[in-house]
């Protein structure tokens, strides 16, 4: 199959994948479109919205449309590294033996990530970066595809561990789940306190997925659309010479070199989401938000101003 017949396969999967979702997801459409932009360009992401937005269900229902085992892990103050990985033990012949951990699915749903400690944060993000993880000096690869789905709840502050920076930056997305709408909320009340229990079908094999994430790999890019996207990038760091006075302003840091690969990749898959057989400048900005939000830091003066990130990333663009 040539790549142009690829794409058009790839439009049509999707506007099906979209309405499967939408059996059980009412509404968050936004919020859908880019988990799967991060799926479908091999990167992990951030949702971060109050409890009870269905984060769980919508991570669940994607797994299930896209045919991938999904498992949930509840992060937890107490959790170790090994309740994640999977740990040795001795079997009735005394040897050791791996117990996979929960880390070994296709699509993880690593909720409330900030409940954790440092360490453990740590364990999954080796999986998230290597696609493997190592256990008592014994490397085990994970099953591809692989997509790691964090959550994390903005509102309480006790007792949580935020992700540093560099961490974060791991993340391809970070992605803002709202309250729904009165119409949404009125559907989903009356969807969810009835009996009737909708049917997922999936849709994809893991092998198609991967081979989607490729095709994606392989579109061409002009060099215009590279260069709006490293120039982009380089205008959220203060004090460097594409600065603009309300950058160094309100910025203490910007994004770095991973937030330009990710515009590019998860614009080839916008493009190729819409049939287009290349990005143009206006993918980039379609998927700029979403990129950049995690990957700024702004100083106590935007605090002080009330001056959010998407304020910010909305004046560069």
């Amino acid at each position: 199959m040539s790549d142009v017949t690829a794409i058009q396969n790839l439009v049509q999967k999707r506007l099906e994948l979209k309405k499967e979702i939408a059996k059980i997801i009412v509404g968050q459409d936004d919020v859908v479109d880019q988990i799967l932009l991060s799926i479908f360009s091999g990167g992990h992401a951030l949702l971060v919205g109050v409890p009870g937005l269905a984060k769980t269900l919508m991570v669940n229902t994607i797994s299930q449309a896209l045919g991938l085992d999904f498992k949930r892990i509840q992060f937890t103050p107490d959790l170790m590294p090994s309740d994640i990985l999977g740990s040795e033990i001795l079997d009735e012949s005394r040897h050791f033996k791996f117990i996979k951990g929960p880390i070994f699915s296709n699509i993880i749903l690593a909720d409330e990530i900030n409940r954790t400690p440092p360490k453990t944060q740590a364990a999954l993000l080796e999986a998230m970066q290597e696609r493997a993880v190592t256990i008592a000096g014994q490397n085990y690869k994970l099953d591809l595809p692989y997509f790691v789905l964090a959550t994390q709840n903005p509102i309480e502050q006790e007792g949580t561990y935020p992700l540093p920076e560099a961490q974060l930056d791991r993340f391809m997305f970070a992605i803002k789940l709202d309250y729904p709408t009165f119409a949404e909320e009125v559907l989903v009340v009356k969807s969810t306190t009835s009996d009737a229990k909708p049917v997922i079908n999936p849709l994809f094999q893991a092998q198609e997925i991967i081979d989607f994430q490729h095709l994606i790999r392989r579109i061409p890019v002009a060099d215009n659309v590279v260069e709006y996207a490293v120039t982009l990038v380089g205008k959220t760091r203060p004090k460097s010479l594409l600065a603009s006075e309300y950058v160094n302003n309100y910025l203490d840091w910007g994004a770095g070199p991973r937030a330009s690969q990710n515009l590019i990749l998860a614009a080839k898959a916008n493009a190729a989401f819409n049939g287009k057989y290349s990005p143009d400048i206006e993918d980039v900005k379609a998927v700029a938000v979403g990129i950049l939000r995690h990957r700024i830091i702004k100083n106590y003066k935007a605090d002080a101003e009330a001056i959010s990130e998407e304020m910010i990333i909305a004046k560069l663009l």
